[in-house]
């Protein structure tokens, strides 16, 4: 790999006699892959036996195939080891709100959601069309039900949500300089005016993001460039220009260092942040601060409240109550609405969002048909097996003929009726019974053929 001149030649004067190793950790260094477990799935043996990254709870180094069951039912999320460092800094308690203003493909999102617990409100925003469709792909497939996706840019948003949130996470669009060993394709684009470019990006968006932090909140801001216009010093620009806040300690293990502020205006609070550096540590690079806004401020109130769709009729109400009384054995508690003929249970409490775009409500629970409700692949993937009532438990060689789109036959014929189906403990969808044979309502987009090497 043939780093670009100007970037050796910038990194061999700010890193001295440390340049050799960082530089040759770019080019001649190997990859390290990962993943997250899901905490609020049964996980195997297999999964967590693998070596844990040390500053992430649930994360491990190693490889998840895509085609693979535990990837399928949400199971696990795939995730470059640096990338965790983010999730971890920002470690909501269940209960809080949290934003993800820059959230697609969803890593981070989804991280969040593990701290939450399925508790407290996930806010999780991404600006590009294309890329919330995956973001929203993702948060469906890590079973998270108490999340709200928009579409949005950060000004769109911050009059909605004026000092609202306990933490709003900034993973920022950056030059990228820290994937250049896992995405060559990355060096392409990259130029020294290119960082400035996205330095000023970076400040339009903290200057928006600031507004959403509540009083006493935090601000997480990462990067995955290891530029200094990036890192250290947009967070001096932060702390010059909003004084109420200020960095605070970032918990540093596993070789993840210091941030320098020589880098920027020698502010010795800088190295509260946190760098993450490929020759030093197990992954890529990663900058990642956290700022605490002061507790003094007046929170300005937010207004109205949303009106994410339409009220059930009672015909529509009675069918979602059944179909919950009888397949899920409970009716989950929350704000349902309907957009067109589908029905979503929605966070409690939102603010107006007048102006918003709002691409999915909340949890997508399924659609109302004549006469009947056919329940939703978001739901299968957000229920717990154990607690559902009607579940019927397939194996794998049944699972793969399910990802397939094929229907099941079965050597007993259980009562007709919904089931969650379940593999290895794992909630892969809902199926229809109707005497030996389970009709597939597993999505077409999703549809997928596993190869034998798929299952080693």
């Amino acid at each position: 790999m043939n780093l670009p001149d100007d970037f050796v030649t910038k990194y061999q004067h700010l890193l001295g006699t440390e340049a050799p190793a960082f530089l040759a950790s770019l080019t001649t260094g190997t990859t390290t892959a990962g993943y997250r477990v899901n905490p609020q799935r049964q996980l195997s043996a297999k999964l967590t036996a693998a070596p844990r990254v040390p500053y992430a709870p649930w994360g491990y180094y190693g490889t998840v195939k895509g085609r693979s069951l535990a990837h399928q039912s949400g199971a696990v999320y795939s995730q470059e080891p640096s990338a965790m460092f983010v999730g971890a800094t920002a470690a909501p308690q269940p209960g809080e709100r949290v934003l993800d203003l820059c959230a697609a493909p969803g890593g981070k999102t989804t991280h969040l959601a593990s701290y939450l617990q399925g508790s407290g409100l996930l806010v999780t925003n991404e600006i590009n069309r294309k890329r919330v469709r995956v973001l929203a792909e993702n948060v469906e497939r890590f079973g998270t039900a108490n999340a709200l996706i928009l579409n949005d840019s950060p000004d769109t948003l911050s009059p909605i949500f004026p000092d609202y949130f306990d933490k709003v996470l900034v993973d920022a669009p950056c030059s990228g300089e820290g994937m250049f060993r896992k995405d060559p394709a990355a060096m392409d684009y990259w130029s020294l005016a290119y960082v400035e470019e996205c330095a000023a990006r970076q400040r339009e968006i903290l200057t928006e993001a600031v507004k959403m932090v509540k009083p006493g909140g935090q601000l997480i801001y990462s990067t995955c460039t290891f530029a200094p216009e990036e890192d250290e010093q947009m967070m001096a620009w932060v702390l010059k220009t909003f004084p109420e806040f200020s960095l605070v300690p970032v918990e540093k293990s596993g070789g993840v260092v210091d941030a320098r502020p020589e880098w920027a205006d020698g502010n010795p609070d800088l190295k509260r942040a946190a760098r993450l550096f490929p020759h030093l540590l197990k992954g890529e690079g990663h900058f990642v601060a956290k700022l605490q806004r002061a507790t003094t401020a007046e929170a300005k109130r937010v207004h109205g409240q949303a009106q994410l769709g339409q009220a059930l009729t009672g015909a529509q109400r009675k069918l979602w109550q059944d179909f919950a009384q009888q397949v899920l054995g409970t009716v989950p508690a929350g704000d349902l609405v309907t957009i067109k003929d589908q029905l979503f249970l929605t966070p409690a409490q939102l603010p107006a969002l007048t102006g918003a775009h709002v691409f999915r409500p909340g949890l997508h629970l399924g659609t109302f048909k004549k006469n009947r409700f056919e329940p939703a692949y978001a739901l299968a993937l957000a229920s717990d097996p154990q607690q559902v009532a009607q579940t019927l438990t397939i194996d794998s060689e049944q699972w793969q003929q399910w990802v397939h789109g094929d229907a099941l036959t079965l050597t007993t014929a259980p009562a007709k009726g919904w089931y969650l189906l379940t593999c290895d403990q794992q909630p892969v969808g809902f199926g229809k019974v109707v005497q030996k044979t389970v009709k597939n309502f597993f999505p077409k987009g999703l549809r997928f053929t596993v190869y034998p090497e798929d299952l080693t």
